[in-house]
């Protein structure tokens, strides 16, 4: 495994991932969050999901990611006619071999797009389960490795529009994190009508960086250091969703799991090599409120998971530098207390 022997291999992370934040920024304006989440997942190794209403930006950014990084991409329309053969493969008699013949289906790349991916039935949406979490596909008893690296980026339209099914549980779960691109502001929508209106900056875009590159950096975020009590912090918050009262469903394990991942390649995009409390906080919201399903007294009186989220973050105990060498952590949330 990647070691941090010296700085420059985190500078080569934070280099390397500096030049495809520019190139998605050329393309998505005013949402520097939006795109550092986007990165964090994918350096995490994790699956992305992009919701919002239609026409803020949801599939360009999504594009934009893909063709910053020189890799196989493969971008399905989800439909409500689409098979899951449409997304696995399947098996076809070939006559002149006289025996069955794999044909790939779009799931075969280094980044698939999934474009308003509840507009599919349930039943195709559960094709990706396998692929997501085991990153593999098993058709007629044959099990096909996925390249790597691997990411999901998925874009879905809330549930209150027209034609939508909501995603499964067991789906919402495989995403590592959620984001939002919401409305541009009046200045970036200016600047999107001079970038965009001739051309669409997409046809432009370059690969800054390759596939092989990527995967180095998922291997230096693996190693970077996280305290056992920073572990305890994340399985604190988790540990709390499933007791709230206003929820019915609470965060699982692979939460967890998700959650620590994503705090090590925040910290990591941050030029640190080891993970503090305040990268859990920063993505804790992110990461857990899709997840979480409200209790129906919790839904009638307008409470939100977002809101859930940030209230246990405001009462968990966020735990103190141990005073031996290690860094001052950072800000507390409001309201929250040190142990």
């Amino acid at each position: 495994m990647t070691t941090y022997d010296d700085r420059a291999s985190l500078t080569d992370l934070t280099t390397a991932v500096e030049r495809v934040r520019r190139s998605v920024e050329g393309v998505i304006e005013g949402k520097p969050e939006v795109v550092r989440l986007s990165l964090t997942v994918l350096l995490a190794e994790g699956h992305l999901l992009i919701e919002d209403v239609p026409g803020v930006g949801k599939t360009m950014l999504a594009k934009a990611l893909a063709k910053s990084i020189d890799c196989s991409v493969r971008r399905i329309q989800f439909t409500p006619d689409l098979l899951p053969s449409d997304i696995t493969g399947v098996s076809i008699w070939d006559q002149q071999r006289r025996d069955f013949e794999f044909k790939p289906g779009a799931i075969f790349a280094q980044i698939v797009i999934g474009d308003e991916i509840n507009r599919a039935s349930p039943k195709t949406q559960s094709a990706l389960l396998e692929s997501m979490e085991e990153r593999q596909v098993t058709i007629d008893g044959q099990t096909y490795e996925l390249p790597s690296p691997f990411m999901v980026v998925a874009t879905q339209n809330p549930v209150e529009m027209e034609g939508t099914y909501p995603l499964p549980e067991a789906q919402r779960d495989r995403f590592m994190a959620r984001v939002s691109i919401g409305y541009p502001s009046p200045e970036a929508e200016l600047q999107m009508l001079d970038i965009h209106g001739g051309a669409s900056p997409l046809d432009d875009l370059q690969p800054v960086a390759h596939a092989h590159d990527i995967v180095k950096l998922v291997d230096a975020v693996r190693s970077v250091h996280v305290a056992d009590s920073v572990r305890r912090y994340a399985v604190d918050l988790v540990a709390a969703t499933r007791s709230h009262p206003d929820l019915r469903l609470g965060a699982s394990p692979r939460a967890t799991l998700h959650l620590l991942r994503a705090a090590k390649a925040s910290a990591a995009l941050s030029g640190r090599e080891y993970a503090l409390p305040d990268d859990v906080q920063a993505l804790a919201v992110q990461v857990l409120s899709h997840r979480l399903l409200p209790t129906a007294q919790a839904q009638l009186n307008r409470r939100t998971s977002e809101q859930v989220v940030l209230e246990i973050l405001q009462h968990t105990a966020v735990p103190a530098a141990s005073g031996h060498g290690s860094p001052i952590y950072g800000q507390q949330p409001p309201g929250a207390r040190r142990l």
